[in-house]
């Protein structure tokens, strides 16, 4: 121990290492960790946000033009008058089980977190 002293004091190097303080470590580790959480969190609920507005938009538009669809079958033609008053439901039903069938395949659940443009096909 003494000999190293000795050399670190001919070479000009200091005998005593000043210790690292905790403080600055732990507030660099907790602003990584803000960062690397809080970041992505913020992105996924805009991206939910979005998404459920979307959902919710998409929705009532298609129920309303589904209803659209039910009051022309009945109020415009005649055809279905009598014993054929529920073909104009059958019609409109299959109509909105195929744009649900569209929509369901269009879901893709990779994409959170990518950027648009960037996913790969």
């Amino acid at each position: 121990m003494a000999f190293s002293a000795l050399a670190a004091r001919k070479w000009g190097c200091p005998t005593r290492v000043p210790a690292v303080t905790s403080r600055p470590v732990s507030a660099s580790s907790s602003t990584y960790a803000k960062q690397e959480t809080l970041g992505p969190l913020k992105g996924a609920g805009r991206w939910l946000a979005l998404g459920a507005a979307g959902a919710v938009f998409i929705g009532l538009g298609s129920v309303f033009v589904l209803i659209g669809v039910l009051r022309l079958l009945q109020t415009e033609t005649s055809a279905f008058d009598g014993g054929w008053s529920w073909v104009p439901y059958l019609i409109v039903l299959v109509a909105a089980a195929i744009v649900a069938a569209i929509a369901l395949s269009r879901v893709k659940k990779a994409t959170l977190g990518k950027e648009p443009g960037h996913g790969s096909r």
